[in-house]
């Protein structure tokens, strides 16, 4: 008797271990900053969802069966909070601007500052890219040579404030990328600038 009841605890265990393994592969399709999102297909045994708004997302159960629908913003964090946490921050963008013909900053320029400061603060090893431009008023080397003065001005400042200078790369760009093109030799105070990327 015993050896029957052994025998079916053996076939019991044969046949679990012999069934699919349940699947539950959830996809959600995640907005960027601006809340924007690409296109995401999700594909199983013929049958297939396309995820293009943001939060929609799709459930792959079993081989052959997607089931798609939206899900909302915490749920979708809640079920991906460790992949999510351990992202690096998402590069910051930063634009000053400069007196002109000068490599001294504009006062409101000056006051931002401190917000650059306080997002290099937060990155454990940042990589800071800082590119002088000018206008088109002047020659293109004497532009070239105030672009790299303003990028390294700015350099300057942020170690002042005890961020490491090896963290910090610096190009001057000179007139060849305005932000508002103009003909030569108008002053136009938006390209006298310098764009700091933090990452």
């Amino acid at each position: 008797m015993a050896s029957r009841a052994a025998l079916v605890a053996l076939a019991v265990l044969l046949l679990v271990g012999c069934a699919k393994p349940m699947r539950d592969d959830l996809y959600v399709l995640m907005p960027d900053q601006e809340g924007k999102t690409g296109v995401l297909s999700v594909e199983s045994g013929g049958q297939q969802a396309v995820l293009d708004q943001p939060y929609a997302s799709a459930r792959v159960t079993e081989p052959g069966r997607v089931a798609a629908g939206p899900i909302t913003e915490q749920e979708a964090r809640r079920a991906f909070s460790g992949a999510l946490d351990a992202q690096p921050p998402r590069p910051s963008s930063f634009v000053l601007y400069f007196l002109e013909g000068r490599d001294e900053l504009t006062p409101d320029s000056r006051q931002l500052l401190g917000r650059i400061v306080d997002e290099i603060a937060r990155r454990p090893a940042p990589e800071i890219i800082v590119i002088g431009h000018t206008d088109r008023v002047g020659a293109v080397p004497y532009n070239d040579t105030l672009s790299l003065r303003r990028a390294e001005r700015v350099r300057d400042e942020l170690v002042k404030v005890g961020i490491a200078a090896d963290r910090i790369r610096v190009e001057g760009r000179g007139e060849r990328e305005p932000l508002v093109p103009t003909p030569d030799e108008v002053a136009e105070p938006r390209n006298r600038r310098v764009e700091i990327n933090v990452r």
